[in-house]
């Protein structure tokens, strides 16, 4: 049934009463608009906040209600079905706009549901979730239309009291929760057949940006995606919280992420590490005894350029300091001065005495905890400096790098504390 101003059956024009309204409702958002929110009431902010939230979810039970009728629409347009007319016509991109068009088809089967985005206490990201777990039940051979009803009846009241994430984890379980006896056995073997599939899915990709970074993306199992998310953020909550008590702004939350991820591979124990290509899990690095000794020299990160990528020789000792490598120094005509040297990195005793003393980075201004700050060499090791404790300092990743970099040099001050200065 069309409700456009050329279609009339019941003897009046629809249309106009939509238009109507929709110039009332459009009027209405101009006027709130034109005011600034920086000179409203707190309790004005809650309640417009409060009402929004209810009327986005009415606006996305109207549009719903329409799309799921709009193959009109398509027919008129030429168009292959709504969701083309709305790339065409809104510029809505083509996933987006078959989603919405989904969506609008599976409410359109769920009365509660629709009826719960009307009032506005099922959000559209909620309709979402109610529905693709009703869909799931629909198709259990074990359920019947009575589970289903109890299903999203159950859904859309717990739509008034939790968040759509938490609706999807309650959505996993509504079928034991209407009867345990039947339906806890198929719950187990669902979430086998489940974990099983994720075992499948894991994958992990990664790739040379050739600008200096590394990019990669994976798929991990629940369980082992969690583990990993929680040992990250171990390593970078703890920068956010020193930012924060300085007063700094805090840089992005994945920056920290990825620093913090960085933090964890270099913290390793290269004893627990499987064997790999023959021998333990190290990193080699290869450099000339020339290029090391430069500020600006270069290394190979690899036994070869072919199977590994370049480095700065300022990475290559900073690394040196900590990391679990084997360094090659190679003299002229690829002649191996130097092989091994792993011994290099200071050992975790080493690392207690230097936290028992030093208590934090030594870095002038810096308090950065000593559990995480890397072992630096005072004297370098490209100069043969050696790995003990009165030529080791704790400096945080941060200015480990700037005692590395060619662009700053550091002196120690009397009392222990090492100053950095930008090179002019």
């Amino acid at each position: 049934m069309s409700l456009g101003r050329d279609i009339d059956p019941w003897g009046t024009n629809p249309g106009d009463a939509i238009d109507a309204a929709l110039e009332a409702i459009e009027t209405a958002l101009h006027e709130l608009l034109s005011t600034d929110p920086a000179y409203w009431r707190t309790s004005q902010k809650k309640d417009l906040l409060e009402r929004l939230e209810k009327l986005q979810a009415q606006q996305a039970a109207l549009k719903l209600r329409v799309l799921a009728v709009a193959g009109d629409i398509a027919e008129e347009t030429g168009a292959k079905d709504a969701s083309a007319w709305m790339r065409a016509e809104l510029l809505v991109d083509k996933g987006p706009a078959r989603s919405q068009l989904k969506l609008a088809t599976r409410v359109a089967n769920y009365d509660l549901v629709a009826a719960g985005l009307a009032e506005g206490v099922v959000s559209l990201d909620k309709s979402r979730v109610i529905t693709q777990a009703l869909d799931k039940i629909k198709t259990d051979p074990v359920t019947s239309g009575e589970d289903l009803a109890l299903a999203e009846q159950l859904l859309v009241d717990y739509a008034r009291t939790l968040t759509a994430n938490q609706l999807r984890i309650a959505g996993k379980r509504i079928l034991v929760e209407i009867d345990p006896v039947r339906f806890e056995d198929a719950e187990a073997k669902a979430l086998l057949a489940e974990e099983e599939r994720a075992q499948q899915r894991t994958a992990l990709r990664v790739w040379d940006n050739h600008d200096g970074t590394v990019g990669f993306e994976g798929v991990l199992p629940v369980s082992m995606g969690m583990r990993f998310k929680r040992l990250v953020e171990a390593y970078a909550q703890p920068r956010k919280q020193q930012l924060a008590t300085k007063g700094s702004p805090l840089p992005p939350w994945e920056r920290l992420m990825g620093q913090g991820f960085t933090r964890l591979l270099e913290t390793f124990d290269p004893a627990a590490l499987p064997r790999h290509g023959g021998d333990a899990t190290t990193v080699n690095v290869v450099i000339s005894l020339d290029e090391l000794r430069k500020d600006l020299g270069v290394a190979t990160l690899g036994y070869d350029e072919t199977n590994g990528t370049t480095i700065t020789a300022a990475e290559a000792r900073r690394m040196a300091c900590n990391a679990t490598i084997i360094p090659w120094v190679l003299g002229g005509d690829g002649e191996v001065l130097d092989a091994g040297r792993a011994s290099r990195f200071f050992q975790p005793i080493q690392r207690k005495a230097l936290r028992l003393q030093q208590k934090c980075c030594q870095a002038e201004g810096c308090d950065m905890p000593p559990e995480w700050c890397d072992a630096h060499h005072l004297d370098p090791w490209a100069a043969g400096g050696k790995t003990d404790l009165k030529d080791g300092a704790l400096l945080c990743p941060h200015h480990h790098r700037l005692a590395h970099a060619p662009a700053y040099v550091h002196e120690r001050l009397p009392d222990g504390t090492i100053r950095f200065t930008r090179r002019r």
